[in-house]
């Protein structure tokens, strides 16, 4: 691996967009390739210059070794207007103590008590996509759709049918595309209906126990003061868990079966080996039976992590692998560029899930791959994701066939999560009768 020892002068590298804007990544892609892992962008929004780091050494540094020095960067306020003050928000005391209380949440035997039901709506989907008889149609949209029901069926557990048994009140995040003022707003606004569930739920606390996600935020408490969380508390994290659950996980299904799709090989390896496992296996999909599955959707995230990137401001001065800061300063990670650094990820570009078989894996950078984040501040929910990404590759694979519709023009969208900028077009085969 190698190793940032030596000092040395960060180049200027243009201007970027502090908002982080629809061409920010494409910036940074052509900065990366002119100036490699560690430069120097001005932000005139902010009237100073932002770090941009890439290298396997500076995530360590900044998101593990050294992360109590550094707290959320450019970009958080716009987040926080949208989520409150929730997990994926909130900083220091507050932070800490709402990360212990959510954790037991997403507990291997907890994520695995969940994967039948995400089993069955991914059963649900397979028998839609067949039906569509060969007709081109969104995969993205359907995509949008389940990972909305799984996120919320774990959230809200039984609730779910009552909450949408005439029109989903959270369809909105499948509906609206863009993430703006407006869209906040409407976001917010179901903050009444929470509420709801919550003074519904403290009220029959005594006769009625629900096992799912709310439940645990409401009967959390600090291990400190034995306070429960505040009312607020609770729906700013339920917000934060719906959005950051539901479109990142949609994002990497779509550009997973993008990428399958244009490897015949690899989604023939995919579909086999669905097709050869028992239905226990299928219907409890774990990464060591389904190697090729799960090996197809690492090397999408590598490729197109929906977190795109990571911003971080620091507390103190400091040197970041060689890099020196100082307190206030700004820096970004984007993991985008860490996933095709030249140095540590061979024809970087490619689409190669081998790239994760055990052997070839081992002699990578640990902090070469974080399509999760790294550290204490990893994504929370990243078992969860996981489980359900697979259930979902390995339910679809052995149930249809899909085919890229030929001659359409992919690219990205970076406003929020790394999305195709426009629908993808796929039609599929059946591939047994249910």
């Amino acid at each position: 691996m190698t190793t940032l020892a030596l000092r040395r002068a960060v180049p200027r590298a243009g201007d970027l967009d502090a908002a982080l804007g629809g061409d920010t990544l494409a910036e940074l892609v052509r900065q990366f390739k002119l100036h490699g892992d560690a430069f120097r962008m001005h932000a005139p929004l902010l009237g100073r210059d932002v770090f941009v780091l890439s290298h396997p050494d500076h995530v360590r540094h900044l998101l593990v070794d050294q992360h109590a020095r550094f707290e959320k960067g450019i970009g958080i306020e716009r987040v926080r207007i949208l989520l409150g003050n929730g997990l994926m928000t909130s900083e220091g005391t507050l932070w800490r103590s709402q990360r212990k209380a959510i954790q037991p949440a997403f507990h291997r035997l907890r994520v695995e008590a969940q994967v039948p039901a995400i089993v069955a709506a991914n059963e649900r989907l397979a028998t839609r996509i067949a039906a569509a008889g060969g007709e081109p149609f969104d995969l993205g949209r359907h995509l949008s759709d389940i990972t909305l029901e799984i996120v919320l069926r774990a959230l809200f557990g039984g609730t779910y049918d009552v909450l949408v048994a005439r029109d989903n009140p959270f369809a909105l995040l499948t509906d609206e595309a863009e993430r703006d003022l407006k869209f906040a707003y409407a976001l917010r606004k179901l903050g009444g209906l929470l509420q709801a569930e919550i003074d519904r739920r403290r009220a029959q606390r005594d006769t009625t126990r629900h096992d799912d996600l709310l439940q645990t935020l409401i009967d959390a408490r600090d291990r400190h003061s034995g306070e429960p969380m505040s009312d607020r508390q609770i729906r700013d994290e339920v917000f934060t868990l719906v959005v950051a659950g539901h479109e990142t996980t949609a994002s990497a299904l779509c550009w997973t079966w993008y990428l399958v799709a244009g490897h015949p090989a690899v989604a023939a390896a995919v579909r086999a080996e669905a097709s050869a496992a028992s239905d226990a296996d299928r219907a409890r999909p774990a990464a060591d039976r389904f190697p090729h599955a799960y090996r197809a959707i690492a090397e999408a995230l590598r490729l197109y992590p929906p977190g795109w990137v990571l911003t971080r401001r620091a507390l103190e001065a400091t040197s970041i692998a060689g890099v020196d800061v100082e307190r206030g300063d700004d820096i970004l990670v984007s993991p985008f560029l860490v996933h095709r650094h030249p140095a540590f990820w061979d024809d970087a570009e490619a689409f190669d899930p081998t790239r994760f078989v055990p052997e070839r894996a081992a002699v990578r950078p640990r902090f070469a791959y974080l399509p999760f984040g790294l550290g204490p501040r990893a994504c929370i929910g990243e078992p969860l994701a996981l489980a359900e990404m697979l259930a979902h590759v390995v339910t679809l694979a052995h149930r249809c066939e899909l085919f890229l519709v030929p001659g359409q023009r992919v690219e990205w969208d970076a406003r929020v999560n790394l999305r195709p900028r426009s629908t993808i077009q796929f039609t599929a085969a059946a591939r047994r009768a249910t």
